[in-house]
């Protein structure tokens, strides 16, 4: 249960602060994230509104308790993830720029997996006491 625990942090922690860190740039109305949102074909707008999701999604997660919760922030850090990727692709950037979204996408997987690995641990261990 210790390496779950820890690597689950270490997933957790990685892309927690990636989420962290996309919003920040949204808040701040970072030019490079204006001219990126036109370059997609997005309003302005979007940018906050996910914002505000990815923001509540960490609170979510990190917050003990709420399971249900939690299965809706992993799966709304998953379409937004997915998202990005296609938006990407599907106005012809070269694979080069969107094929390392992968990595995060890997890392939320490993996250939401060892997540669920330790719920099922919890039960075991209170049953058996």
């Amino acid at each position: 249960m210790k390496k779950i625990n820890i690597f689950y942090w270490i997933t957790t922690g990685l892309i927690l602060a990636m989420m962290l860190w996309s919003a920040i740039g949204s808040f701040t109305a970072n030019p490079d994230g204006v001219k990126m949102m036109a370059y997609l074909k997005y309003p302005p707008y979007l940018a906050n509104f996910l914002a505000v999701a990815k923001v509540l999604g960490i609170i979510a997660i990190l917050v003990p308790g709420y399971p249900r919760l939690k299965e809706w922030a992993y799966a709304g850090f998953t379409f937004d993830l997915l998202g990005a990727t296609y938006s990407s692709y599907a106005i012809g950037e070269p694979a080069s720029n969107w094929t390392p979204m992968f990595i995060f996408i890997a890392l939320l997987a490993a996250s939401y997996i060892l997540y669920r690995k330790r719920l099922e641990y919890k039960p075991a261990k209170n049953a058996a006491v």
